[in-house]
């Protein structure tokens, strides 16, 4: 008996060719741990110790964790507050409110500190930071959490207020435990983001460990103490993924059918109803105003606002080449660690889709650098090429397009699946015929996401695309850095324009969800 058990407790009786690509996936998105671990270890204990409790150390340790915290709990409260009152209020104007909120998702988080600290420099500082960040990724919360609404069976709220529950009370103890996996799974992205944010961080001149890696790198390249601090933010990883684990619980909430039809009750504002509106009003001014009229401002007025028009060309059909690739495959290889994670739940396939979040928590650069040095060392031929570059962009945005199938694959029921297996249907063609259709929205979803984080991902890039290869995110980053606030404002622009259409879609699909 215990040997029948015990691979069911680690794989949760999966097949061995879904567990092997499963293992695969995990070995890939671990080889950059491996490679700070590797690197780290040419330090000796004691020098690592000495290292570590410098009082820059503890400095920048103290930044980033005050930053982590505020941001994400900043992000979660307008995210889900937001999707609150879009889905269950009567405010005016829903679709309307409903696509200003997603529209930061098109304003990549170092273009909104270029906004910012090009207007004023009176943002860099902790609550400039907070503010910024949170600006740029509370979406992450919010759609998942406005997905997670339009699903909810609205005669679940409604029973709870014909038994006497206030509004309040049916929020808090019965609609946000309902859609509590798509706010954890938000959170997660908004934590992991922050702990390796580095564009917006640097030009706010807030330092925190990412920004510190990256000038430990600048001063001595591939130096050790740098691969230390990453380890740091590999620890800090973990400690979201526990804590993200824990709050989720093991409780399955896949159900047939979509529930009651009918609206939701809508929550009438009342005397409220003007500053909600003012409220939304003044988030969308300043997530979106402030970064995109600065953008304006400086291509018209910028001294160095001349621009190569092929070179934008280029920069653009380059980044839509990447952005594409890098979602699909990103999309394509998460569905098995997703698999194996709802529907064969074990020891070993809970971890093959946690080793997934650990790559995300480092820089860009630390990521580029375990590639260049594995390439160089295993398959030479590779260096330098857009195998290792789109491969990169899997390893690091794997997490943005796990949550997303997840979201939507927890809600398929297995039922349907036996159902399938029992009328005759094989393995591939059960997932074929039944599952793929149901989870199709959550595929376009994660390879939308996927594709915005490409377009706008920035170390990686620089280390990491072929020589010649420049992308819009990279173009705008040599000028923005350098202070041609003119010069960056058409790549910028041409970067918020490029994100306008998955961004678009990722609001759509949130708002079809319950079809």
């Amino acid at each position: 008996m215990r040997e029948t058990r015990r691979p069911r407790q680690l794989a949760g009786g999966a097949s061995p060719l879904l567990l092997a690509v499963g293992l695969a996936v995990a070995a890939l998105t671990l080889v950059p741990l491996g490679y700070v671990l590797w690197t780290t270890a040419e330090l000796g204990p004691r020098e690592a110790t000495d290292f570590l409790w410098r009082p820059r150390i503890g400095e920048l340790l103290w930044n980033t964790v005050r930053l982590l915290v505020a941001g994400v709990l900043a992000s979660t409260f307008i995210g889900v507050a937001g999707a609150w009152v879009v889905e269950r209020t009567d405010v005016p104007g829903r679709g309307w409110w409903h696509g200003l909120m997603c529209a930061p998702l098109a304003v990549p988080a170092f273009v909104n500190g270029y906004g910012w600290v090009s207007t004023t420099h009176a943002v860099q500082s902790f609550p400039g930071a907070v503010m910024v960040v949170t600006l740029s990724y509370y979406p992450l919360v919010y759609l998942p959490t406005v997905a997670a609404l339009r699903r909810l069976d609205p005669s679940v709220e409604e029973v709870a207020t014909s038994l006497g529950r206030s509004g309040w009370s049916v929020f808090t103890r019965v609609t946000l435990p309902a859609v509590s996996p798509a706010v954890l799974g938000g959170a997660l992205l908004v934590g992991l983001h922050l702990l390796a944010e580095y564009g917006a961080l640097q030009l706010l001149n807030y330092p925190t460990l990412t920004t510190a890696i990256l000038q430990q790198y600048a001063t001595v390249f591939n130096g050790p103490e740098a691969t230390l601090l990453a380890l740091v933010l590999v620890t800090f990883c973990l400690l979201l993924l526990g804590l993200e684990l824990l709050l989720r619980g093991r409780r399955r909430r896949a159900r047939v059918g979509s529930g009651a039809s009918g609206v939701p009750h809508r929550i009438r504002l009342g005397r409220l109803r003007l500053p909600v509106v003012g409220a939304l009003a003044a988030l969308a001014l300043w997530a979106l105003a402030v970064p995109i009229v600065a953008l304006v401002r400086w291509l018209v007025r910028g001294t160095s606002s001349s621009v190569d028009v092929g070179e934008l060309t280029g920069a653009i059909w380059t980044t839509l080449g990447l952005a594409l690739g890098g979602g699909l495959m990103a999309t394509a290889v998460a569905v098995p660690v997703v698999w194996l994670a709802v529907r064969h739940r074990g020891l070993l396939t809970t971890a093959i889709e946690r080793s997934v979040y650990t790559a995300s928590a480092m820089p860009g650069i630390v990521i580029a650098l375990a590639l260049v040095t594995v390439s160089i060392r295993v398959v030479p031929s590779l260096y330098q090429t857009l195998v290792v570059l789109l491969i990169g962009y899997t390893i690091l945005f794997l997490p943005r397009a796990v949550v997303s199938v997840r979201s939507t694959f927890e809600l398929v029921p297995p039922g349907l699946e036996d159902v399938a297996r029992n009328l005759g249907c094989t393995g591939p063609s059960v997932a074929r015929r039944v599952t793929l259709p149901l989870v199709l929205p959550g595929l376009t979803a994660a390879t939308a996401l996927v594709a915005l984080a490409v377009a706008t991902e920035l170390t990686a890039t620089l280390l990491l695309a072929p020589t010649g290869t420049d992308t819009l995110a990279t173009r705008f980053w040599s000028d923005a850095s350098s202070i041609a606030y003119g010069a960056a404002a058409p790549y910028g622009l041409a970067l918020v324009v490029l994100s306008i259409p998955s961004t678009w879609l990722l609001g759509r699909l949130s708002l079809g969800s319950t079809s």
